[in-house]
């Protein structure tokens, strides 16, 4: 079986770190989350991945360089974006048969295997993965019969109530996507699952209690982390904090239980770090405090300087003894020091 990953978008809520790095090159404990999707669909017998996007490709040209062993992936250019339906049309001329469809910026241990399994026995043209959720506002509900059976795509709630919502993995048949022109921007969720009810067509739902969250923001790609440092996600058990092997961290600093260090990443002594992600080439200077932050690659934080629910992109820095609390420095940009 083959498998289309969506990985086109910006990732406009995690700027600035995306001003730099792609989301699904984002990396989770220090590995871009792009290999832990194609790792994930691997396991379940995926042989070939085929995927596209226009915005930063040549980050993802390095990135399949790298790559090595199964699945195989093969890159389509889009000179556009074509959004989540476009980029499976334009992907159609290399499927053949039945297929899957990931969105790049899920964590999830879905078992694959037996979404699959589901899909053929309905014999369903597109089946939805769920993913219960207590507050289905920002999201949206996927309504279904008795059988499974999707009936409509409901809007958004003004209420926090409980629900189902589209877990952004799918297995489709070929002509679902019949009648859909390739080559531009169409959206899968708003045009063409609604299209296939509306029409009859057999689009079936496959309910889940596996784990699943959606990196797009820095409070979820933080709480991924520390999931993942708890135990939450099957077939990852790894020590929290989590410390690079090439980190150093000065035995006067003190690391909370929830921190994830990147490659070469520097704690000098007196630094505090909580709840935070620090990624490759961080440097955290003497006395500094880091709580509730995700520090982009080569950033310094400077001696005696707070930093606390920040967003800081590639080579940003925090001078001096500033208190930075809550905002988003941009790649290379510099936060300056408290006035006196």
């Amino acid at each position: 079986m083959k498998a289309v990953v969506l990985v086109g978008g910006e990732g406009t809520r995690l700027r600035p770190l995306t001003e730099t790095v792609p989301k699904p090159l984002l990396p989770i404990l220090n590995r871009p989350f792009l290999h832990r999707v194609l790792d994930h669909l691997a396991q379940h017998g995926v042989h070939e991945v085929i995927t596209s996007s226009s915005y930063l490709e040549r980050s993802f040209a390095a990135f399949i360089a790298e790559r090595h062993g199964d699945p195989r992936i093969t890159w389509i250019t889009e000179r556009e974006p074509l959004g989540t339906g476009g980029a499976i049309v334009n992907a159609l001329p290399r499927v053949d048969g039945t297929f899957l469809v990931l969105n790049g910026d899920i964590l999830t241990d879905l078992e694959l295997t037996e979404l699959v399994r589901f899909h053929e026995r309905q014999g369903a043209v597109a089946t939805i993965a769920l993913h219960r959720v207590e507050d289905a506002r920002p999201f949206g509900l996927v309504a279904a019969d008795a059988q499974g059976r999707v009936l409509e795509f409901r809007e958004k709630p003004g209420e926090p109530i409980p629900g189902d919502i589209n877990a952004g993995t799918y297995v489709l048949e070929p002509e679902a996507f019949e009648g859909w022109e390739p080559g531009r921007a169409i959206s899968i969720e708003r045009e063409i699952f609604p299209a296939l009810i509306d029409r009859g067509a057999p689009v079936y739902s496959f309910p889940s209690g596996a784990y699943w969250i959606d990196l797009g923001t820095p409070q979820n790609y933080l709480r991924a982390h520390f999931d993942v440092l708890e135990g939450k996600l099957s077939g990852m058990q790894v020590p929290a904090p989590y410390r690079a092997q090439t980190a150093v961290v000065d035995l006067e600093a003190r690391l909370g239980r929830w921190v994830v260090l990147g490659e070469h990443a520097v704690v000098r002594a007196g630094a505090e770090i909580e709840d935070s992600v620090l990624l490759d080439g961080v440097t955290v200077e003497e006395g500094a405090r880091v709580g509730e932050s995700i520090v982009g690659p080569g950033a310094v934080i400077g001696s005696g300087a707070t930093v606390v629910g920040a967003v800081l992109a590639e080579g940003a820095r925090v001078d001096g003894t500033a208190q930075f609390d809550a905002d988003r420095i941009s790649a290379g940009g510099t936060a300056p020091p408290k006035p006196d």
